[in-house]
């Protein structure tokens, strides 16, 4: 830590969600600081940090973990990368922010689980941002006080305007829909046994060869069933909303007005029902996510400033999440190739202390 007991941040990757980061950390975060950046085109780098006062530029993503003037990472690196760069984090134990993927492929998410674990104490966040998105903080809650009873089943939007020209079916499922699969996790606090991908006909508008839009049914250890519309090329604007439909009621978010809640006349509460109105539509990710992502970093910076004393340089999701997401992923990169309900094939995660 430096004298002023600021959190010095090394920011690997500023491309779009990296500089957005670090204008975060800058502009709106408490107890932190960007002190290094790094980035394979090091004039964007250098650009970034030509505005933060003592800033560095380090060429060497694995310099920059190292350097004895970062206290912490953020990962915003493409994915192929992470693997190494997670493995030198911890190795210096250095708390780190893991934009998704954490790895590219199951075995090495897990193999991350492993060393971490090994290590006793929690240094890897995933940057699954909506956990920390006030509506489905609000969801959540109404979840696990019994408001609406049993939850039976959810369904879920997940719209794009638009994706790269090099987005591939499969990415649709690991760019995309991973985002719903974190979602369901974190609402039943349970994990995905299987998954199925159905193929509806094809966007006309979408690059030729992209299966566009999936549709996604996921089971879960309780048996309650998650269906997800994923539609990334709609050329309008970033929807994303999840209703979840129960025994005395259901509650739906991502319209832009607020969570919107239908009782039934055996909630006990004397409402039989509540209006909605309708709102503009965010343009994109950052627009209806910039919140969460504000709460997302304030926490992860105040529990890796605290880590030593707590025992836990996180508050979020871990390793095992990022793990946990990979391996559903990869069962519905399996599904969208066969049209079958594939089995999420995952270790029990009592079979790794500390996990």
């Amino acid at each position: 830590m430096s004298g002023s007991n600021d959190l010095r941040i090394a920011v690997l990757g500023v491309g779009m969600m990296g500089a957005d980061h670090v204008a975060r950390i800058t502009e709106r975060i408490k107890g932190a600081t960007v002190a290094v950046v790094n980035d394979y085109f090091t004039e964007k780098a250098e650009q970034i940090s030509a505005g933060i006062p003592g800033c560095r530029v380090i060429g060497d993503p694995l310099d920059a973990i190292a350097d004895p003037d970062v206290d912490a990472v953020v990962l915003a690196t493409p994915g192929p990368t992470h693997e190494k760069q997670l493995l030198a984090c911890l190795e210096h134990g250095k708390p780190v922010m893991c934009e998704k993927p954490l790895t590219t492929d199951v075995a090495t998410s897990l193999e991350i689980v492993k060393r971490e674990a090994e290590l006793g104490k929690k240094l890897i966040q995933v940057g699954f941002m909506r956990r920390f998105d006030h509506e489905y903080e609000q969801l959540k809650s109404l979840i696990d006080d019994g408001t609406f009873g049993q939850v039976l089943l959810a369904h879920c939007v997940h719209r794009n305007p638009a994706v790269p020209p090099s987005f591939d079916s499969s990415m649709i499922v690991k760019d995309s829909l991973v985002h719903e699969v974190d979602v369901t996790r974190f609402l039943f606090d349970e994990e995905i046994t299987s998954v199925q991908i159905l193929r509806p006909a094809a966007n006309p508008g979408a690059p030729e060869g992209l299966q566009d839009p999936q549709i996604a049914f996921f089971t879960t250890e309780s048996g309650r069933h998650v269906d997800v519309e994923v539609f990334v090329t709609t050329g309008v604007a970033y929807e994303v909303r999840t209703e979840i439909v129960a025994e005395k009621g259901s509650a739906f978010i991502g319209l832009d007005v607020g969570l919107v809640r239908k009782f039934g006349t055996g909630a006990g509460n004397g409402r039989s029902g509540a209006g909605m109105s309708g709102g503009e539509i965010t343009p994109s990710f950052k627009e209806r996510f910039g919140q969460a992502y504000d709460v997302e970093i304030q926490r992860w910076v105040n529990a890796a400033r605290t880590g030593a004393e707590t025992g836990t340089y996180i508050d979020g999701p871990g390793a095992w999440d990022g793990y946990a997401a990979a391996a559903v992923c990869a069962a519905g990169v399996q599904s969208l190739e066969t049209g079958e309900r594939v089995a999420v094939d995952m270790v029990d995660r009592s079979s790794i202390p500390g996990a």
